[in-house]
Formats: C-alpha cells, structure tokens, sequence
C-alpha cells in the first residue's frame, strides 16, 4: 500500500504572526533560517519570539519570514510521539504568554522529488546564486515517490527544503489536536 504525505504550508485562516524565533539571551542567530534546513541543529539554547500580530492562537503556525515551525505542547506531543528521529524540538518562549511552545526542526533531508509528476519545476538560473546550484528555485503541483522517503513521517525534500513534508499518519494526529494555521497539500499520487 502506497502511503501519503503532505506538504504543509500556511493556512489561510485568521491568526497570529509571530516573528523569527531568536536567542532569549538577546541579539539574532548567525543563521535565523537553520530551523527550514532540514539538518540536525546543536541546542540553541534558550529561544524567544514575539507576537507581532496577535490575530487568533493558532496550535501550529509558521513564523517570520523564514517560515520556522512554531507549535504548542499538544502538536509537540504528536511529533515526537509518531517522528522523533525525524525532528528536533526546542522550547520556545512567546512573549506574553504562559503555555509553553516549540521550534519544530525537521532534520531529515530525503532524495524523493518526482520532477516528472509536478506540474511545474523552477530552477535557479544558471551562475545566479552559486550556494543554490542544483536546488528548486519553486515547484507547483510538488510531487514525490513515496517509495523513496526512506521511512520518514517528517521530511524536507533534497533540493527543496522550502517544502515541510508529513506523513497521513502525522496529517491525521494533528488534525485531531486541532486549531492548525496550516493546511495540508497532498504531494503523492497523481
């Protein structure tokens, strides 16, 4: 039987924003984006963010500019309950509130993109940006082989660790935490 996976993106739904997470000891991560490169991370140590606008709390929320995955006890439970090879989770302090909340960093980088089946794949022109020589500029319609997922209930693909990738297993458990600001776009199949 084949399995499903979805790629998990912002929710068009009212809630909050919350800025890039940084270190609670002041100051910005040399790196702010290394929570979306899908590699093991050492302890960040203690981690702030704010709430910048504070819309409707959302159990599941993606935050800044560099789309970092930000998730209450709840949604915490279902990760590292169905994935903990495949995610780090480092508490996180939102300011102005008491429940505590994490950094999701999925740290598996799998070689699964089906370019064939995506409806539209968008390469970095030749010599643009060197550091992304090889990767995905964008994809529409984002297809993998799930025969190649290696096992993994969360994933970022090789060559495009934009996309935040989940298992049905993963879709479903968190469904049932409910109140998510994301939405789930299947990515096997045709």
């Amino acid at each position: 039987m084949e399995r499903n996976f979805y790629w998990v993106n912002i929710a068009d739904v009212p809630q909050w924003y919350i800025t890039t997470p940084t270190p609670a000891s002041g100051g910005s991560f040399d790196e702010p984006w290394m929570f979306g490169e899908g590699r093991l991370l050492p302890d960040p140590g203690g981690i702030k963010a704010r709430v910048r606008n504070p819309g409707q709390k959302r159990a599941f929320v993606f935050a800044g500019v560099e789309r970092s995955p930000i998730v209450s006890a709840a949604v915490a439970n279902v990760f590292r309950t169905f994935a903990p090879a495949d995610v780090q989770l480092f508490p996180v302090s939102i300011e102005g509130e008491a429940e505590p909340y994490f950094v999701v960093n999925a740290n598996r980088v799998v070689d699964c993109i089906d370019e064939v089946r995506c409806l539209e794949v968008q390469h970095h022109p030749e010599g643009s940006f060197p550091e992304y020589a090889g990767e995905y500029r964008w994809i529409d319609g984002l297809r993998i082989d799930p025969s190649k997922t290696e096992g993994a209930q969360v994933l970022r693909p090789m060559k495009f660790k934009t996309a935040f990738i989940v298992s049905e297993e993963i879709k479903a458990a968190l469904e049932a935490v409910g109140n998510l600001g994301v939405s789930f776009e299947r990515v096997t199949g045709p």
